[in-house]
């Protein structure tokens, strides 16, 4: 069965879109015939990025770049009144664009400001700029919004990355909350939560995927047939942790809160074999 919206003819924008996931959406929206238009930043990268989805594009279908920068909240209304003059209106809305330097608690408050403005900012400015335009023309329509599991589990090591994926969302179920008791309204928001993807976002430095990772292709397949699943939260496995085990571990860190143990427990030494024997029923 395949969704409404992933239709020939249609309109997508993502931002984000000249690396990564958002690069393998829009391939695998261009190819389905749909128009797509990729926003981000760099001439250089998006012109790149427009030649390898318009060498996929079904039909010669519309492929359109955009230089955004999401933090800018006029970049966005831009964006959308492009998209709307020149094609009438979008039908699918991937609030993708993410940045992941690595912060500290005490860290420069730059990178904190500048890790927040792209990364939650972003996806709240793309949606105040699309969702209006997108209620009002009443057919169906989609946003998603990529977060992360950073953003559910919060482990150590970049705070400032799970506080933007937390807010992140935060936001989409709120939003989907305002969608689902809109009347008439036909567009829906959903969660893409990630696992471990090879991108130049998490590459590190290395050229070679690592065999625990999916690659982007993968990542937005699985996003692809949740989304015609009805799927709210898209909760990506990948090739070192299944579905079980990230159920384990999403449950273990809400339990935090219910058992009053100390935050992050799952991470403390003194609970670390509680954890351990609570995670092997997901494996």
């Amino acid at each position: 069965m395949t969704h409404p919206v992933l239709s020939s003819g249609n309109v997508a924008v993502i931002t984000g879109g000249a690396s990564g996931i958002g690069l393998a959406a829009a391939k695998k929206f261009a190819a389905l015939g749909m128009t797509v238009c990729i926003a981000d930043l760099g001439a250089d990268r998006l012109e790149a990025a427009r030649a390898e989805i318009a060498a996929v594009a079904k039909d010669g279908a519309d492929v359109v770049t955009s230089e955004t920068d999401v933090s800018r909240p006029d970049d966005l209304m831009a964006l959308e009144k492009m998209v709307t003059d020149r094609f009438g209106g979008t039908d699918l809305l991937m609030n993708n664009a993410g940045i992941q330097p690595g912060s500290a608690i005490f860290g420069p408050l730059g990178a904190w400001e500048r890790v927040l403005a792209v990364n939650l900012w972003g996806v709240i400015h793309g949606s105040h700029a699309f969702a209006p335009g997108m209620i009002a023309r009443g057919r169906p329509g989609v946003i998603i919004n990529t977060g992360s599991k950073q953003g559910i589990t919060t482990p150590p090591g970049d705070p400032a990355y799970n506080v933007s994926k937390t807010g992140v969302k935060a936001f989409t179920e709120a939003l989907q909350h305002e969608l689902r008791n809109t009347p008439g309204r036909q567009v829906n928001a959903h969660l893409l939560i990630p696992g471990f993807v090879f991108t130049p976002l998490a590459a590190g430095g290395r050229t070679e995927k690592p065999a625990g990772a999916w690659t982007p292709e993968q990542t937005v397949d699985f996003m692809v047939q949740h989304l015609e699943a009805g799927d709210f939260y898209i909760l990506c496995p990948d090739n070192d942790v299944p579905r079980p085990l990230d159920e384990r571990r999403i449950l273990w860190a809400a339990g935090d809160i219910v058992e009053n143990r100390p935050p992050l427990s799952r991470w403390h030494p003194d609970y670390k074999a509680a954890f351990e024997e609570f995670s092997k029923q997901g494996r």
